[in-house]
This record gives structure tokens, sequence and C-alpha cells, in this order.
């Protein structure tokens, strides 16, 4: 690249984009330099911030798409996932929201995922996925990925997808609910968390003999899974796992 290939565009990333930057670049306009005319989309995730974290753009004033090629001058603002602003009819840069939350985890979050499942959410999960498999299960089965990986939610056939900061779970939980509408779609204890199959109730004499002798003493409400058989019931179990998300997703009711 001589000196005369040389452009510069200044770009501006907003609120929680900021994540993925150095602390130079954070809140504040910078530099980025190229070479020939760049997709926008390249531009942005070569400068780390993934596709699926991005709603709008704007250059010069005006709303573009991905496919918009950058050119010498140009003024770059970028905007994550809006929630509750309606930012039409300004371009967005994703397919429409999907009508159904669903959500495939990677290896790291596995506490996470089995908390969304305990609130009902359906969520795929395996131990040992591959980010191959994460990729193909979110596009197949349109599922939003959930990742500390940041490179998975660059790749471009991941359409909704969302880098989870924290390390710790309850914090993720709260994250992601923070990030995501999920309210509407709470349906607590209602799925395996083993294996995100659906619960189902049943007699108390068809699982007897799978029960503990003290459990089946004291208890008579019993759900299974339709899945892989795993069989629950509201134990001192059921309380503690009430307790330990009652204040992260406040506003949902979590049964009796």
């Amino acid at each position: 690249m001589t000196v005369n290939d040389r452009k510069t565009a200044e770009f501006r990333f907003y609120e929680e984009l900021n994540d993925f930057l150095p602390l130079a670049q954070r809140k504040v306009s910078f530099s980025y330099r190229f070479s020939g005319t760049p997709a926008v989309r390249d531009a942005v995730e070569a400068i780390g911030v993934p596709h699926t974290e991005i709603e709008l753009i704007v250059v010069n004033g005006e709303s573009v798409g991905w496919d918009y090629r950058l050119r010498d001058g140009d003024r770059v603002g970028v905007f994550p996932v809006f929630e509750s602003l309606d930012v039409a009819p300004a371009v967005r840069l994703r397919e429409a929201p999907l009508r159904h939350t669903r959500f495939v985890v990677d290896v790291h979050l596995g506490k996470l995922a089995r908390l969304l499942r305990m609130l009902g959410l359906d969520t795929a999960y395996r131990r040992d996925y591959s980010d191959a498999e994460i990729v193909r299960t979110s596009a197949e089965e349109r599922r939003i990925v959930l990742t500390r990986d940041r490179g998975i939610l660059k790749t471009k056939q991941v359409t909704h997808g969302y880098w989870v900061r924290s390390s710790r779970p309850e914090e993720q939980l709260r994250e992601v609910f923070g990030r995501f509408d999920l309210a509407a779609s709470v349906k607590p204890f209602s799925r395996c968390m083993v294996c995100n199959g659906m619960l189902e109730w049943v007699e108390k004499q068809t699982v007897l003999a799978r029960l503990p002798r003290k459990t089946a003493a004291y208890y008579d409400e019993f759900y299974r899974c339709g899945d892989c058989g795993k069989v629950y019931w509201k134990g001192s179990h059921y309380e503690h796992m009430k307790k330990s998300v009652r204040g992260i997703v406040r506003g949902v009711n979590l049964g009796s």
C-alpha cells in the first residue's frame, strides 16, 4: 500500500459496543485507516466488534446496509441492538427478530444453559459442542448464539447472537434478560435442565420404583422429561432454585 492508497474514516461506537474496543477508542471518535473500498461490515469486524452486536450503522448522517463501501472521509456511527426503541424506517442490518426465542449455548456456559432451561427457555447445549456445530445449529434451528467466544459471532452464518461478558452464571442470566425481551417466554420448571426436553405431569405410581425412599414418603407431585425420562418433584432443591433466580429476573412469576 502506497501513501496515496491510504484512506481514513472516522468511527464512533456507542453504548455496550465499547466493551469490544481498547480503552483509547471507547466512547470517542477515532480514525480508521484502510485501502480500497472495503464493506463497512468488514471494517467494523476488523476493528473488533461482531456483526451480531450491531443494529444500526449511520454514515454521514444516513443509515446504510452491510454492503456499504467505505470511502475516504466517511463519518461512521455504529449502534448496538435496540430492545425498546423503534428504529424504523432506519435500515436494520439483520433479518427481522426471531419470533420464537431459542438459544444455542457454547461449552463455556453450561451453568447458564441450566438456568435458562429452568426458566423454560428452549436452550440447546452440549459439553462437546464444536464451534462449527454451534454455528450450524444456530442457522438450521434459528437459534440465538450465546457465547464467550467473540470469533463465533463474526461467522457470517450467525445472524443473531450475544457475547456474554460476565464469568458468573447469575450475572450471565441477568445479562441475557437485559439484552432480550424474555419475560413473555418464561415458563418456569417446564423443561428438563439436563436435556432441554419438556416436562409432563405423571402419576406417582408410575415412577415410584425410581424414587428415593424419603421422596416417595413425603412428596406426591411428580413430573417426567418426555425425552430423557428424568423425574422431578418440588423438594428442597425446588425452593433453592427459585430463591437463586428471584431478584435476577424481577417481575417473572416463578410459581408456588
